[in-house]
This record gives structure tokens, sequence and C-alpha cells, in this order.
């Protein structure tokens, strides 16, 4: 997977007769198969950007290319192809379907993208094992805890196996213990799968996996730090410091 490249991104929003300018010419690159980080106050414009990235919003200015492909340029149903295709995305309260089961929410992205049903199962088992949630596959999200639906909807989000991972504060409606299982999973797809994963996060903890964290302030990038550096600089702990290694529940 190639890098992500953002240019002059801006993007305003009208509200009424007023105008609120989220991104101001904003500029970054991840590169692929990296852990990026992005954080900053609220309304900053993390959100903007990471929704952006993914295809579920249009930018006023500037340009997005992705491997190499500027979304600007993107049909609507280009754009469909590009979030079906290229992008997972894990959201802060799970987004799953409630009246379905565990294995029904991570089957639903495979059988909007035609897959067959032989597939769909083998697929699903993979992501099952992967989350650790094979004794849960027969229950709906109102039978699971929230690290547990997080988990879910992580698979969900690796259901079409997309090269990008963008999680809009993975970690903020969970537990610390939960919140570290998340992050070890993260790393792991990093590590063994090459996905590139952007997180836009208060959590500082973040730094303990990152590889780069980004800041915004304003609509623009005002700082980037690796994720050791950060470590030491923010947590005082030590840059070589590993996250605990958590079981998982």
């Amino acid at each position: 997977m190639g890098d992500i490249v953002v240019k002059d991104l801006i993007k305003v929003y009208k509200i009424g007769r007023s105008e609120v300018i989220a991104l101001r010419g904003l500029d970054c690159t991840i590169k692929g198969g990296e852990i990026l980080a992005i954080m900053g106050p609220s309304g900053c414009g993390k959100t903007t950007l990471l929704n952006i990235i993914g295809g579920l919003d249009r930018p006023t200015a500037g340009s997005v290319k992705v491997n190499g492909v500027n979304l600007v340029n993107l049909s609507p149903d280009g754009l469909v192809r590009h979030r079906r295709e290229n992008v997972g995305i894990v959201f802060q309260f799970f987004n799953l379907v409630p009246t379905l089961t565990a294995r029904e929410n991570i089957e639903l992205p495979m059988r909007l993208a035609g897959k067959d049903s032989n597939y769909m199962k083998t697929r699903t088992d993979e992501l099952l094992k992967l989350v650790a949630m094979e004794t849960r596959s027969k229950h709906k999200p109102d039978e699971m805890s929230g690290g547990e639906q997080q988990r879910i909807g992580l698979a969900v989000a690796l259901a079409n196996d997309p090269p990008i991972l963008l999680a809009d504060e993975p970690t903020g409606e969970l537990d610390t213990t939960t919140g570290h299982q998340i992050l070890l999973l993260f790393k792991q797809l990093r590590d063994t799968l090459s996905k590139t994963i952007v997180i836009v996060t208060h959590d500082q903890r973040i730094g303990q996996i990152a590889d780069t964290i980004m800041t915004i302030v304003d609509g623009k990038i005002t700082g980037s730090i690796s994720g050791s550096e950060f470590t030491a600089k923010v947590l005082g702990m030590p840059a070589t410091n590993p996250i605990p290694q958590v079981p998982p529940r």
C-alpha cells in the first residue's frame, strides 16, 4: 500500500448563515504500513480529516491521494468503491447493527461486496479468531461488553481486508485494561498484516504503539513526533518500554 498524501486541505462547513472552517490548508503524509496517531483539542479537525481520507466527506479544496489516486476526483460511485475496498473504519461507539449477531455483523460488509457464502464463513471464522471472539459469535451487541463490541467492530472493519484502517477514539468508551487490549490489536495488525492505521485519539498511551504522532490545532498540523519520543516526554517512560501485555477477556 502506498502513502496517503494530503495537500492544502480545506474544509468549510456552512451552518445556517455561518461558516465553520474545520481544516485550513492542512498538509501531511501518512506512510504505508505505519500507525499514525492524530491528537488535538476537540473541534480541531481530527475527525474531519479522518472522514475525508475515508471517503465519508469531501473537502472544500485541496487533494487527498491514496495509493496515487486523488479522492477529490472520484465520482460518488468511486467513493463507494474506495470505502468498500480500501478503508475499514472503527468507531468510538462500535457502530454494530443491534439486531444482528457478532457473526452476522462481520458478514454484512462482505454481503454488500457480493462475496459468496463459503468465503464469508471462512473469512468470518478467521476474523473471530483474530480478535479472540470465537465463543461470542452468536451473541448480539447488547449481550457483549464494550470491549467485546469493539473487538467485533474491528473485525467488521477488516471484513473486506482493506489496506487502511481508520479509528475514531477507539478506546474512548473502554476501561483501562480493555483499552490496552484494543491498542495491542492495532499493533498486531500493523506488525503481522502490514495495515496502514490512522487513529484519532486523546489516549496518551497511543505513543506506545504509534510510529508517528501528529497534533492538529485549528485545522492545521502543528507538530509531529515519534511514538517513542512522545512516550518518553509525555508519559515519562523509557522510549523502549513496551505497552503492557494484557490477555484478552
